[in-house]
């Protein structure tokens, strides 16, 4: 049997979904370019970037160093990482998905890593045609020509990029006081255990608040429907996003750092498929990597394991090769997902007015 209180009573399943009030109308979402996705009816999918989150290697790694620090412990030599005990305020397990970014100042140094490779590499690669066509005009010697080249044009248009990818990766490798900062707090929860979403709230009437203090703005899940908002980037592509927006109040959940914007509508479905699967209780946890070493503490998806006899070591125990079959498998049905045939089965408990 399975022990279902361990769940709060607020807890969302969707068997157990109340009638509710008529839906309000919000100008605020009508500023977007948007379209309301069906509740129900999910698939077992997800977008593939949370699939690729953790990789059976990655599992593994982490097992290694997790018994390599219960034996340290235990043996009294065990040395903590300066950063063990910083709350970065981001939690994904079988009680809650709490979702929060790094601050501005450790961005920094990863955008001085990331940025400064992928440019020294994008300028490299235009420099060879641009260096071959000067060479193959020239009057001077190759070698004069070369040296010039080097010495007016590449020294900078190729040291600059090569620097920052310079100095951000030592600074991310052998200095992590400098950039590895918690941020001020997290930026919003979806919670199993309670059925309750909650987005942080930093501001207090338009203000940063002073005292250090985190409003919280809370609804039951059930109150939330999902969007694909659509605006156009840069080069006027349109690219969407997932937004989950309260049904009665301004509260609304901008999924965009965590599923980048695309062009394509199928992986911000495939990621609402997965919000719902993960939040109702009548259902077994998503069966993804990182949640494998949770599943035995979910009452649901424990009893679920126990009567279908999966392998617990599933996914921890699978190889590279059938890994990334898997990961192709999934971009093929995110490819193939039928969210906008569905009925919305939600309009059985509430009537919308947009």
């Amino acid at each position: 049997m399975t022990d279902q209180s361990w769940y709060a009573q607020t807890a969302y399943g969707w068997n157990e979904v109340p009638q509710q009030e008529r839906s309000t109308e919000r100008p605020w979402i009508m500023r977007f370019a948007k379209v309301r996705l069906p509740w129900g009816n999910a698939e077992d999918i997800t977008s593939v970037n949370l699939l690729e989150k953790f990789s059976p290697k990655k599992l593994r790694l982490h097992e290694g160093f997790k018994k390599d620090r219960e034996e340290q412990i235990a043996t009294n030599t065990y040395a903590p990482s300066p950063f063990e005990h910083i709350d970065f305020h981001i939690k994904d397990d079988h009680e809650r998905f709490r979702y929060a970014l790094l601050p501005a100042s450790s961005h920094f140094w990863m955008y001085m890593s990331g940025g400064g490779r992928f440019m020294f590499f994008l300028l490299f690669i235009v420099s060879i045609p641009a260096y071959i066509a000067v060479i193959s005009t020239g009057y001077d010697p190759i070698w004069e020509s070369t040296k010039t080249i080097f010495i007016q044009l590449f020294s900078w248009l190729l040291g600059l990029p090569l620097l920052s990818w310079t100095i951000g990766s030592i600074v991310i490798k052998h200095f992590p006081n400098l950039w590895l900062k918690p941020s001020r707090g997290p930026i919003w929860e979806l919670n199993r255990r309670t059925g309750l979403v909650t987005v942080f709230d930093y501001k207090n009437n338009g203000e940063y608040k002073k005292n250090g203090t985190i409003g919280e703005l809370t609804a039951p899940f059930y109150e939330f429907d999902a969007y694909i908002a659509t605006s156009p980037d840069s080069q006027g592509m349109p690219m969407n996003v997932l937004y989950l927006a309260h049904r009665y109040r301004n509260i609304m959940i901008n999924f965009g750092a965590l599923l980048c914007p695309g062009p394509e509508v199928q992986p911000a479905c495939a990621l609402w498929d997965f919000i719902q699967n993960y939040m109702d209780v009548s259902r077994p946890l998503p069966d993804l990597p990182q949640y494998e070493e949770y599943r035995h503490l979910d009452p649901t998806t424990a009893e679920y394991d126990r009567l279908t006899g999966r392998n617990p070591r599933f996914w921890i125990g699978m190889d590279d090769a059938t890994f990334k079959q898997v990961v192709r498998e999934m971009h093929q049905r995110v490819a193939n997902i039928d969210t906008f045939q569905r009925p919305n089965l939600m309009a059985a408990y509430v009537t919308y007015v947009d």
